[in-house]
């Protein structure tokens, strides 16, 4: 039996300031989210950033909030069932999958623990960050080495580190944007925004920005956009040190004083919608952009659960599976 283990950052169970609190201080006091030393940090979150930052959180949460739940969760259960009706075509009654989050449940060592008990003798983790970061993928490796760390009987383990060049990937991407484009028409502008990181990960080895910057470009061949026509950028900067740039929000604000007046904007980072794409750049991207003079900005869902998305994760959980897979 083969073993899928999918896996995300995670989300608060409600839009309230005490369940996004909760949340907060799980993934904030992680050492590879937040690298200060633990005897000034965690004084800091608990005193002073989690107080202030979980009320507007909660407050941008319910903005996006679905009637099943938060964006991430709602979409992170449409990809498992879509992923899962594409693998079981491929192996049927072979494969057994299960979703997981690092800070919220269903967590990762539930989740293996509900592989083993399905009799799975290998498994595969795919966490949804197409381009790896220490910061995304490292928690991922972390959980599940620690999870693993008391069982008698190892599976067979095979991680992917990220998918940022899968040549299946892009296409969906750029499927995604030509459909957009031939609904909505088309604009003079594509921004893809990824999610920043600091600075001094990159400084330390980090490869994300060499992976983003890859992304985007083959995104660009493969659209045959000249490079006037796109641009690159980082979102959701926490904190006071240095991170990647260009900023999203400087992007946003600067672009229409270059003539650039009507905008699409794609978030290519982010496997399923969440808060980040939603609130930040559906939401507040848009109003940032309008309000500098823009005049039709266009926001371009994340995969999600389209079809050639999960076909596209279904290859590389087999190419990254045994023989037997």
């Amino acid at each position: 039996m083969l073993g899928v283990l999918t896996v995300n950052t995670g989300t608060p169970d409600a839009p309230h300031a005490r369940e996004v609190g909760r949340f907060l201080w799980r993934f904030l006091r992680d050492r590879r989210v937040v690298e200060l030393p633990r005897w000034l940090w965690l004084p800091l979150l608990r005193g002073l950033v989690l107080p202030l930052r979980a009320p507007r959180s909660a407050r941008k949460y319910r903005s996006v909030w679905m009637d099943d739940g938060s964006p991430l969760a709602v979409y992170s259960r449409r990809l498992r069932t879509a992923l899962e009706a594409e693998l079981d075509a491929k192996l049927p009654g072979m494969v057994a999958i299960e979703s997981a989050f690092l800070y919220s449940e269903p967590q990762v060592r539930d989740a293996l623990q509900s592989l083993r008990a399905a009799g799975a003798e290998e498994i595969v983790v795919l966490p949804l960050y197409p381009q790896g970061s220490g910061t995304t993928t490292g928690p991922v490796y972390d959980q599940v080495a620690a999870a693993l760390s008391d069982w008698r009987v190892l599976p067979a383990l095979h991680f992917i580190g990220n998918y940022f060049d899968d040549e299946r990937y892009i296409n969906a991407l750029a499927n995604s944007l030509r459909e957009h484009w031939q609904q909505h028409g088309r604009t003079a502008h594509l921004l893809m925004s990824f999610h920043g990181i600091p600075l001094r990960c990159v400084q330390r080895g980090d490869a994300y920005e060499a992976q983003c910057q890859e992304t985007a470009r083959r995104l660009a061949d493969k659209l045959e956009l000249p490079a006037s026509e796109w641009s690159l950028s980082f979102q959701s900067r926490f904190g006071k040190a240095r991170w990647l740039t260009p900023a999203t929000e400087r992007v946003l604000a600067d672009l229409p004083g270059r003539n650039l007046r009507t905008l699409t904007v794609i978030c290519p980072g982010f496997a399923v919608d969440c808060l980040e794409t939603l609130e930040e750049i559906a939401l507040g991207g848009r109003e940032i952009f309008l309000h500098a003079g823009g005049e039709q900005f266009q926001y371009v869902p994340a995969l999600n659960d389209r079809g050639d998305h999960a076909q596209a994760l279904c290859a590389l959980v087999l190419a990254h599976a045994g023989p037997a897979g």
